[in-house]
This record gives structure tokens, sequence and C-alpha cells, in this order.
């Protein structure tokens, strides 16, 4: 009987997990360029003498929804959203690489193209500095230009947002919410990776699955507590007909 008991706690222990993962998706249901995490269930043997056919249920967490989210047009010059696969590059405070899908940028007061929480955007050279009293154009591929303000209206090139497309299976995200490839080595460049200006991607969770996944997860974990009450109940009946024998 204590086999049911295994299962039945592992599993309304996790599925309180799942709902607060669920619970995450669904809060970043508007953040730009989020991905939606994934989870699943797993059974684990419990290993020791005498227990070989007890198991525990584990929360799996799968990974990451991939799915592109929805472009939606802003008309902000410092709006970039990458279409289709693909990563924007940005630097970490110890100088390392992360990639992200928020396009939402801005210069900063030292004239460094940065995210919105303050970390520098990557060029194939470095950090991008833009100069003062210019406007800023980005192109497909995600190129960097100055267009004075005044004058003939010129055209400046001032380097290419590096933009890389790993593996799926090789990226892992942190727990900043940006994402890193695995051993920490940063990931190449890709041509490939398009752009577009003046928009942004919307967030890739399907609100309604999620909020369909919290029911049924919340069903599922009375199930467990059904199960647990009925195990009490046969533990009580049990003992009952032992003292009646004895």
């Amino acid at each position: 009987m204590d086999r049911l008991i295994y299962t039945a706690m592992t599993g309304a222990k996790h599925i309180l997990e799942q709902q607060a993962n669920t619970s995450h998706n669904l809060a970043n249901a508007t953040t730009t360029g989020f991905r939606a995490q994934l989870d699943s269930f797993r059974t684990v043997p419990v290993i020791g003498e005498g227990l070989p056919t007890r198991a525990f249920v584990v929360d799996a967490t799968v990974g990451t929804d991939f799915t592109p989210g929805p472009i939606h047009n802003t008309g902000r010059d410092l709006d970039v959203a990458v279409q289709g696969k693909g990563w924007i590059t940005v630097q970490l405070d110890d100088g390392t690489e992360a990639y992200t899908r928020n396009g939402s940028l801005k210069i900063s007061e030292n004239g460094v193209l940065q995210t919105q929480s303050g970390l520098n955007v990557m060029g194939d050279g470095g950090p991008i500095a833009v100069p003062p009293d210019v406007s800023i154009m980005v192109g497909g591929d995600g190129t960097v230009s100055a267009v004075a303000a005044t004058g003939a209206r010129t055209v400046t090139p001032l380097g290419r947002i590096k933009l890389v497309n790993p593996p799926e299976e090789s990226i892992v995200r942190g727990d900043d919410g940006l994402f890193r490839v695995r051993g920490g080595e940063a990931a190449d460049a890709d041509a490939n990776v398009r752009v577009a200006g003046g928009a942004l991607e919307g967030s890739n969770v399907n609100t309604v699955d999620a909020m369909v996944n919290m029911i049924s997860l919340a069903r599922q974990f009375e199930t467990h507590m059904n199960l647990l009450k009925n195990v009490e109940s046969n533990e009580t009946k049990a003992t009952q007909l032992l003292s009646i024998n004895a």
C-alpha cells in the first residue's frame, strides 16, 4: 500500500511545481520575446534494499518552446524583431555573451546601444557606439546606421548587431531570462538571421492553453489528494481487521 503513497505524494508535490511554472508563463504572456517553459512528468525508481517496486514521480523540465511569437509593428527606430530563428547577442557584466529575443533597445548616456535592462548589444566587433544628434536605422541584416538629423541626411553605418542561431538543443535559459550556450562558449554570428526594424516580437505563450493546463493540473492535484485519503482509509480498516483477528 505504501507504493501508492510514494506515487501520490511525489506526484502532488511536482504538480505544484508545474503550477508555478505555468503561472510564470502566464505572467510573461505580454513580455517581449518571452519563450514559454515546457515541463513533463517522469518516473524514477527508488534505489535501496527492499524497495524494488517503489517509484517517485519527478517533474522534468523538458526545455523551452522556441516557437516564434507574433511580430508587432511599433514604428520606433530602436525596436528590432528577429524574424524566424535567431537571437540578439548581449554582453553581460562579466564580459561573456548571452542571447535574447527582446529587441527593445536604447542608447545609453555614454552613447552605447543597449537593451532596456542596460546590457550592451554586441556588434561583430564589440559594443556599438552611437554618435549624438543622429537618428538610428536598423537594416534587415542587423546593420545599425546613423542618419544625420540635419543637412544632407547622410547614412553612416555604425556596426552590425551580432545575430546568432545556435542549435536549440545547445542553449539553456538562465535565471535572468537570458539564454546561453551550454558550456559557456560564444556562438558564431549567422548572416542568415534577419531582423525587422520598428517592430517587436511578442511572447509565444498561448494564454488559453496555459489556463487549460492550470485547470488540468488542479484536477490532477485533487486526484492525488483523494488517493492519499483512500490510503489512509484502507490503513484504518486494515488495522481494525487485524485487531479483530488478534
